[in-house]
């Protein structure tokens, strides 16, 4: 197998993205959420595996002619931001204008978020946060909070994208690596796991998706405040 076969495989296994997201907009139109978030788990599941793979098969000079970075940005506003805010929306979590609020604050706030040639700080971080509202939303829907926290939460992070602060990726920040990359495992086990049995309540799945959450959302932010050693 040549390398510029590797590589054109490594563009087309980003591009069922494409795929997983319309089969998870298809069964948010017929309200059926749990499968939705199972497809949107598979995506995520694929968009932390393509990353790796596209620099070890060197798809930048294996296969060009495919902007593999762009091919990402398309799918992730998809599936981390639109189809995401439509089930906020259509959930009935958010009553009146308040779903309108956060549909229209989290698609416009991303899509500024998603062109911002800064998003990217030296370690591989991301400088705000980087627009994972289908992780938000499904916690949102597992333990299903009152409306003014999910108001709340929804302002917070959409002004944080635009903010000073760091934020994780699990895969290639390498600062506490060896802890971040087994909680993104363990989140994306708890998502399929909460979307799997419908998000029961008495589902332990609640609990691991908070926890990993938590720490996900401020391992970023408490590097800042903690100098790495040198």
């Amino acid at each position: 197998m040549t390398p510029q076969f590797k590589a054109l495989l490594v563009h087309l296994l980003t591009s069922t993205g494409a795929v997983f997201a319309m089969l998870a907009m298809l069964a948010a139109v017929d309200q059926k959420w749990s499968l939705m978030f199972l497809w949107l788990v598979v995506a995520f599941a694929v968009d932390g595996i393509d990353g790796p793979l596209a620099r070890k098969y060197r798809v930048d000079t294996y296969a060009p002619e495919f902007d593999g970075v762009l091919l990402d940005l398309i799918i992730d506003y998809l599936t981390y931001v639109f189809i995401p805010a439509y089930a906020l929306f259509k959930s009935g979590l958010l009553p009146g204008w308040t779903g309108w609020f956060a549909i229209i604050v989290i698609t416009f706030t991303s899509a500024l978020y998603f062109a911002d040639t800064r998003m990217k700080t030296k370690d591989n971080s991301f400088s705000g946060f980087p627009g994972c509202w289908n992780m938000l939303v499904l916690v949102l829907f597992a333990i299903e909070p009152n409306f003014w926290l999910i108001v709340i939460l929804v302002a917070a992070l959409a002004i944080a994208m635009f903010l000073p602060l760091k934020f994780i990726h699990p895969v290639r920040t390498e600062r506490w690596r060896w802890v971040s990359l087994p909680v993104a495992f363990a989140w994306t086990f708890f998502a399929g796991w909460a979307a799997w049995v419908d998000f029961h309540p008495e589902s332990w799945a609640h609990w691991g998706l908070v926890v990993t959450s938590i720490y996900l959302l401020f391992a970023g932010i408490a590097q800042q405040v903690v100098p790495a050693r040198t």
